[in-house]
């Protein structure tokens, strides 16, 4: 059975965004997979790079919840051997600047006890406060 798939403005939206942060046009992936045989990080990735590149492609924002977005090591053997050129780690930056500037609450630093916060670091606290606040 042949699924239907259907583009809507929001998807369309996304993949001119995704394309617009990265520098490339995801539409020029023919899907060989030579991304994904080249790929160093591939046995942590839950999704290959072709795979996520298809998504972007379809406009379907899962792409965010993978662990691929964050597992690219951005070390360009994709980008070395791809035949067209396209660069799929510039794609899983893009999709990291998109999901790091939805500033999603994931601490509260009034929640933290005090004497936990005397354990770390200034320069720790500095860094989560300014990532993972909103």
């Amino acid at each position: 059975m042949i699924k239907k798939i259907l583009i809507n403005d929001a998807s369309e939206a996304f993949c001119k965004k995704v394309n617009e942060l990265s520098g490339e046009t995801v539409s020029r992936c023919d899907q060989c997979g030579t991304c994904t045989g080249s790929c160093p990080m591939i046995i942590e990735m839950d999704i290959t790079p072709s795979q996520m590149m298809r998504l972007v492609l379809l406009g379907d924002e899962s792409v965010m919840e993978t662990k691929t977005i964050w597992i690219c090591a951005s070390c360009y053997s994709c980008t070395a051997r791809c035949p067209r050129g396209l660069d799929a780690s510039k794609v899983a930056e893009a999709l990291r600047q998109i999901k790091l500037r939805q500033a999603i609450d994931y601490m509260h630093m009034e929640d933290m006890d005090p004497e936990e916060l005397k354990k770390f670091p200034q320069m720790v606290l500095v860094a989560a406060y300014r990532k993972l606040t909103g």
